[in-house]
């Protein structure tokens, strides 16, 4: 991506707890209204944006009657019903007073998992956008359990990315972008200022989380920039209190990490972004080595190569895809149901005339883990 080319684009900006939120835990109206203000710069440029916005919980655990960040998943969950609101009153007054309508979306990963209703998430989500209204999305914390949270809004954010299609996601938070170590461990510490690889070297460097008031560290924002660039989009990291960080964000002007995804046939698109990091596995096929082979080269998968299956699956189902040593090759979308892959496993071609399709995953339904370089489910 170019970052100074003129032509309008689609930005998905993530807005940290720690970004929005004074030092007594309240929404800072002084921090929100500059960064909507920045949000309308690039509005009345004719940029689409959508905000991943955390702060809910934040917002309202003292609304609640809690001294400090609440830590049981109840109160957690308490606190953010009455934070949500008091967020989303915050921007839309923000919003209405420079002429733009603002609309909320609350997501669980249930909401991706399901393929049906990750579309109509992704279609409301375009008529929004088209309509030029600024779609304010968060996760759903008042319901959502612990075991089915996304985990964080670095994470949703990645995830938001890929689903509206973004040309860039951009990350603020707390910190100036990434470091070869962590600069408040050593202040000789140099600022990545451009990163088009996500080397081991840089996931070693990744820290705990820096803030109270927020759930993700740098870790987290480097498993969402790798989401990001697997599915070719560009992201940027940056501290949210630097002057006019937004904008200059996007013109390819700010201080802190730009991450710019090489092109290359390896780019998710929607389709295999949902395989990849949305979709539920019902089960698991282990392959043969011959066949893993195949996979790594992105072929297609076919029952000769199928050693064993597990797990009780239907057709179209997504399944994960193992070899014999049990590491994960990849995930795909099963031709065949669990008890259907169990009687012909092993077959050829040939053999299969009359029964169903030649493959029991094709390659265009299928996502090939070590290609990928990236962590998925």
């Amino acid at each position: 991506m170019d970052f100074n080319e003129t032509k309008n684009k689609r930005i998905v900006i993530k807005i940290g707890s720690s970004s929005l939120t004074s030092g007594l835990g309240d929404i800072s109206r002084r921090k929100l209204e500059r960064l909507v203000d920045e949000v309308v710069k690039l509005k009345d440029e004719g940029h689409e944006v959508l905000l991943v916005s955390s702060g809910a919980v934040a917002a309202g655990y003292r609304r609640l009657g809690c001294l400090n960040r609440p830590t049981t998943l109840s109160e957690k969950q308490a606190a953010a019903s009455i934070g949500q609101g008091l967020l989303m009153e915050a921007y839309s007054e923000r919003f209405v007073s420079h002429g733009y309508t603002a609309s909320q979306i609350l997501i669980t990963r249930s909401d991706f998992s399901d393929r049906n209703r990750y579309h109509n998430a992704r279609n409301t989500i375009n008529v929004l956008l088209d309509r030029g209204i600024i779609p304010i999305v968060n996760e759903n914390d008042t319901v959502t359990v612990e075991r089915l949270k996304f985990g964080d809004n670095d994470t949703l954010s990645a995830k938001v990315a890929g689903l509206v299609d973004a040309d860039q996601l951009i990350i603020l938070s707390d910190i100036d972008g990434l470091y070869t170590e962590d600069p408040r461990k050593n202040p000789e510490a140099k600022l990545l200022t451009k990163v088009s690889e996500i080397t081991p070297e840089i996931e070693e460097s990744a820290g705990e989380p820096g803030s109270a008031v927020g759930t993700g560290g740098m870790r987290s924002k480097i498993d969402a920039v790798k989401i990001a660039m697997a599915s070719g989009i560009s992201s940027f990291l940056g501290n949210a209190t630097a002057n006019d960080i937004i904008h200059k964000a996007v013109t390819g002007d700010a201080r802190g990490t730009y991450f710019v995804p090489k092109k290359n046939e390896f780019n998710l698109d929607t389709k295999l972004q949902w395989i990849a990091f949305h979709s539920g596995p019902e089960g698991e096929i282990v392959v043969t080595n011959k066949a893993k082979e195949g996979i790594d080269d992105l072929k297609s998968l076919y029952p000769t190569g199928i050693h064993y299956v597990s797990g009780h699956f239907k057709k179209g189902s997504v399944v994960r895809i193992k070899d014999l040593d049990g590491n994960e090759v990849g995930l795909g979308v099963s031709n065949y149901s669990s008890k259907q892959l169990i009687k012909i496993k092993g077959f050829s071609t040939d053999e299969l005339e009359d029964v169903g399709p030649e493959e029991a995953i094709n390659n265009d339904d299928l996502v090939c883990h070590t290609r990928l370089a990236v962590p998925i489910h």
